[in-house]
């Protein structure tokens, strides 16, 4: 099942799941602004989970679940996986593609 996973989340999930940067508001960095991309692509727009306690301020993306940023806090491997998918929701082809490759890593498929 774990390719068929990756296979979702690298042609699926954008448009099962679509998001587009919205508001500005404080949150919890996400997508290529968060690890494990945000070492590997630099950018000046941050985009954010909406958090009122973030410490970032940025573009909001609505996380895939509600409840997603509270479980992202207390998991470091499942805040990355969600912001690799994050960033297949919203990033360009560029970032895409380095958050497939490490998708793949992770999952192992």
């Amino acid at each position: 099942m774990k390719s068929a996973l990756q296979e979702f989340l690298v042609h699926g999930i954008k448009y099962a799941f679509p998001a587009e940067p919205g508001r500005l508001c404080r949150g919890i960095v996400t997508a290529h602004s968060a690890p494990p991309l945000a070492e590997k692509i630099v950018s000046s727009e941050p985009y954010v989970w909406p958090d009122d306690e973030g410490p970032v301020r940025g573009q909001a993306i609505e996380p895939l679940y509600p409840s997603a940023p509270a479980a992202a806090r207390k998991d470091p491997k499942l805040y990355e996986l969600l912001a690799l998918v994050d960033t297949l929701r919203v990033g360009r082809a560029r970032e895409q593609k380095i958050a497939v490759q490490e998708i793949e890593k992770r999952i192992g498929a």
